[in-house]
Formats: structure tokens, C-alpha cells, sequence
């Protein structure tokens, strides 16, 4: 096949010259829709994207104002459970002394903080007494502080623990809150205590309940609603990416349409684009062989006409002096000659824009009398081996007659072979056209990359797969193969 080193013409069919040829890659003919395809997904994306992260936003603040709204209303709602309880826990602590407050002796006083002393409620719940000038008369958990003036008594930030609750006593009793050591852990921790007066005996009776039971709780309520945001903004964040997945499916769902139908509509404008120009080859061709071809034989004959009376009167006349006869038989035949030269490129121009046996008789026969010219004219020998029934007329008759013209022109200038081998067959795939020479070969690679080479080739791809076949190539040292495959006409 083609051996071309370095295929600089355009098809030996070419439209008239000056016309310039341009290989497209198919790329470029999409890149502007793909680009704005694109824009618009991305105009679909980007404010989906901005809308979910404004929700996301709005729903982690939501949740945190509700989570502090609920943490506003159960606080609360837990301390005045609190107060309740140790109200009543003191309640029942007088209780527990009332018949022995209507004494004032030592003995009812050391009989009441006995049993003030087993009083207890809980892990860390107990009862302490202290007169009213700050002296501790009982403490269970501490009893190393029996006895002992707790009246200037300060916790951490200053503030008189034991004068403050002395003073709620005076006032008829009441809540307190301050910090005092846990028992169980030796650690210093907020505590809310409850006192009232024994005024019989001048006493201060309380008892108290830490509020790490409240921090925990509030601790837990942040928690789960530090988890339920999360939660809720993965959800969003699978609500996002799905919607996002499904926009760029559609997207691309529209690119491959959109794409497809842009190829097959390519596709269709380039078949009428062949067909056009093999239209115009076809009448330029009427034109010349009825016109121009037509008017050229007339000229002839009258050459001949008039070659023939003058040597009829030369025979018939004596010559006279000098050699003007003779000049006006050589003229004459000198212009017969460029004449028939003239009719010979007419036929051959003729032909090689549209052969009338490609229209009259079908794809085999233009292609044996083609193949005949090329090896009478180059002397390479030619084997062409068709299928006896080849039914290939319209657009792939034409396309695989152009491709064999095409090939044997660069053969001809690039190749340098001594024999071309021409195989055409039809089956249920359709049409199959191969053409190998045994020239030198060349690199297909580089010619494909050089843009102001391989436009033949570039032609032929494109007339083969401009009708939806295969066009391949295969060239080396020890030749060059082309094929080409179209499906069938019922099948395309």
C-alpha cells in the first residue's frame, strides 16, 4: 500500500486547485460545547454545594441554640428538684429530733446528735450541726473538725462558707451554695445546701448535695447534641455528594447525548459534503468529455480533413521551389499530435474525476480499468483479487474507489515498489478493501504529526469513517498494508 515518506498532495481527486484542505481532529469540533457543558454544570453544582453548606451551617446553629434552650429549661428544672429534696431531707431531720428540742438539758442535746449522726442519704449524703457563733458540734464524714471555730472559714475564692450559712439560719433557713470537700474523693466540688435554725438550742442544722450531677448532666446533653449535629451534617454531607453525583450524571448523561448527536450530525454533513463535491467532479467530468473532448475531436478531424486534401494536392501538383509544403505537413502534424495529447489528458482528467464505470458499471470494474491504467502507465505489477458479487454503489463504492485512487498515487511517488496487491470481499460484516505494496515503508506515527503531511491519509480516514467503518494502517521495511472496513448499506 501507500508507502508515503512524505505525502504532501491531496487526494489525486482533488476539487479544483487552490482549494485548501484542513484535518480537524475531532476534538476541537466539540471543545467550545464541552467547555460551556461544563459551565453549566458547574452553574448547577456550585449553588447546590452553597445552598447544602448554608443549610449544614443553619442546622449546627439551630441545634446548638436548641441544645442551650433545653439546657436553660432543665437546669432549672433539676435545681428546684434539688431544693425540694433537701428541704425535705431537713425536714425529716427535725423531725427526727422533735421530741427532744422541748428540752434544754445536755443530755437531750447529745441524744440528738446521735441520731442526728446516723442520718444519711447516698454516697456522700449526711447531716452537720453547728452552733451559731461557727463552732462545729457534729460532721460525720470529718469528724476531726468536732469542736473545732469554723467561723472564718473561706473556700477557694474568698467567700465565708460557715458565717453565710449561719446567716441563712438566722434569717428562718434557706439554700446555699458554696464549695466544700467530697468525702468519697477528696476533692473540693460545688455543693447546694439546705440549713435551718434549731432556736431552742441555738443550732444550725444542714445538710447539702453536690452538683457534679448537674454539670454531668449538662456534659451528657452537649455531648449527644455534639453527636446528633454530627450526625445530622453527615447526613447533609450524603445528601450533598449524592446530589452532586447526580448532577454530574445528568451532565454527563447530556455531554455523551448532546456528543452523539453532534457526531452523527457530522457525520451527515460530511456525507453531503462527499457527496457534493463527487457531484461536481461527476458534471465537471460531463463537461469535459462532452464539451471540451467533444470540440477537440471536431478540431481533429478537420486537421485530419485538411492534412489529407493537402497531400492530395501535393500529389496532384508539381512542387514548387523550396520546402513550404513539407513545413505545412509538418505543422499539421505537429498540431494533430498536441491534438490527441490534448484529448488524452481531457480522458484521463475526465476519469480521474469521476469515472463513468464507476456509475455505469459498478465499484470492480472502475476499479480493474484503474488498476489497469496505473500498471500499464508505472510498470509496477498489479494483482487485484475481488469477490465475484460485490454490491458497493453510492457513497461506499466512491469512498473505497477514492481510497485505491489515493493509494496508488502515493505509491507511485513515495513507495518505490515493484508490486501492489489489491484484495476486495463483502460478507454479512460488510466491505473489506485492502491494499499492500512492497515498498520501503515508512513511520506513520511521525506523519500523523507533522500537520502539513499526510493529508492523503488524513482524507481517506475520514471518507471511511465519515461512513461509520474502520480505516487502518500498517507500514514497515517490508511494505506497507491499508485497510479499510465499511458496514453494509442496510447495516450503516
Amino acid at each position: 500500500m501507500l508507502a508515503i515518506p512524505n505525502v504532501e498532495s491531496a487526494p489525486t481527486a482533488d476539487p479544483q486547485p487552490g482549494c485548501d484542505y484542513h484535518v480537524r481532529h475531532p476534538i476541537d469540533a466539540h471543545s467550545r460545547p464541552m467547555q460551556l457543558r461544563l459551565k453549566f454544570v458547574l452553574l448547577a453544582v456550585v449553588p447546590l454545594l452553597l445552598a447544602i453548606a448554608a443549610v449544614a451551617a443553619v442546622v449546627r446553629l439551630q441545634s446548638q441554640a436548641l441544645t442551650e434552650a433545653e439546657l436553660a429549661v432543665i437546669e432549672p428544672a433539676l435545681m428546684d428538684a434539688r431544693r425540694n429534696e433537701l428541704q425535705h431531707y431537713v425536714d425529716l431531720a427535725q423531725g427526727s429530733i422533735a421530741h427532744l428540742t422541748d428540752r434544754d438539758d445536755a443530755a437531750a442535746r447529745s441524744q440528738a446528735l446521735q441520731i442526728l449522726q446516723r442520718l444519711e442519704f447516698g454516697t456522700d449524703g449526711y447531716f452537720f450541726v453547728y452552733d451559731l457563733e461557727g463552732r462545729n458540734l457534729m460532721h460525720p464524714r470529718q469528724p476531726d473538725l468536732v469542736g473545732k471555730d469554723l467561723w472564718s472559714l473561706r473556700d477557694p475564692q474568698g467567700r465565708l462558707t460557715i458565717q453565710n450559712l449561719i446567716a441563712r439560719a438566722r434569717e428562718g433557713g434557706g439554700f446555699v451554695e458554696f464549695v466544700w470537700q467530697r468525702p468519697s474523693t477528696g476533692q473540693l466540688e460545688r455543693k447546694l445546701g439546705y440549713v435551718a435554725p434549731v432556736s431552742r438550742w441555738g443550732w444550725m442544722i444542714g445538710t447539702g448535695l453536690y452538683l457534679d450531677d448537674i454539670e454531668a448532666a449538662r456534659e451528657r446533653m452537649d455531648r449527644q447534641a455534639a453527636i446528633a449535629i454530627r450526625n445530622t451534617l453527615a447526613v447533609i454531607a450524603g445528601i450533598a455528594v449524592i446530589a452532586t453525583v447526580l448532577v454530574a450524571l445528568a451532565g454527563l448523561a447530556l455531554n455523551v447525548s448532546d456528543r452523539r448527536d453532534a457526531m452523527l450530525k457530522m457525520r451527515e454533513l460530511a456525507r453531503q459534503v462527499v457527496r457534493s463535491q463527487e457531484s461536481e467532479r461527476a458534471r465537471v467530468a460531463r463537461e469535459l468529455h462532452d464539451g471540451v473532448s467533444q470540440s477537440l475531436v471536431s478540431v481533429k478531424f478537420l486537421l485530419e480533413s485538411a492534412q489529407e486534401r493537402l497531400q492530395q494536392r501535393t500529389e496532384d501538383v508539381p512542387a514548387p521551389p523550396g520546402e513550404h509544403r513539407r513545413g505545412a505537413d509538418q505543422a499539421l502534424a505537429r498540431g494533430l499530435a498536441g491534438v490527441n495529447e490534448v484529448l488524452g489528458d481531457v480522458r484521463r482528467i475526465s476519469h480521474g474525476l469521476r469515472p463513468t464505470a464507476l456509475d455505469t458499471l459498478g465499484l470492480v470494474p472502475a476499479l480493474s480499468q484503474v488498476l489497469g491504467e496505473f500498471s500499464r502507465r508505472t510498470g509496477i505489477r498489479v494483482e487485484f483479487a475481488p469477490d465475484g458479487d460485490i454490491s458497493a454503489d453510492g457513497d461506499a463504492g466512491t469512498a473505497l474507489f477514492r481510497v485505491v485512487q489515493e493509494s496508488l498515487n502515493n505509491i507511485e511517488r513515495h513507495a518505490g515498489a515493484s508490486t501492489v496487491s489489491v484484495t476486495l470481499n463483502q460478507n454479512a460484516g460488510g466491505l473489506h478493501l485492502s491494499v499492500r505494496d512492497d515498498g520501503h515503508g515508512f513511520d506513520p506515527d511521525a506523519i500523523a504529526a507533522a500537520p502539513d503531511r499526510g493529508l492523503g491519509l488524513s482524507s481517506m480516514r475520514e471518507r471511511i469513517e465519515t461512513l461509520g467503518g474502520r480505516f487502518t494502517l500498517d507500514s514497515g521495511v517490508q511494505g506497507t498494508l491499508l485497510t479499510a472496513r465499511l458496514p453494509n448499506q442496510e447495516s450503516a
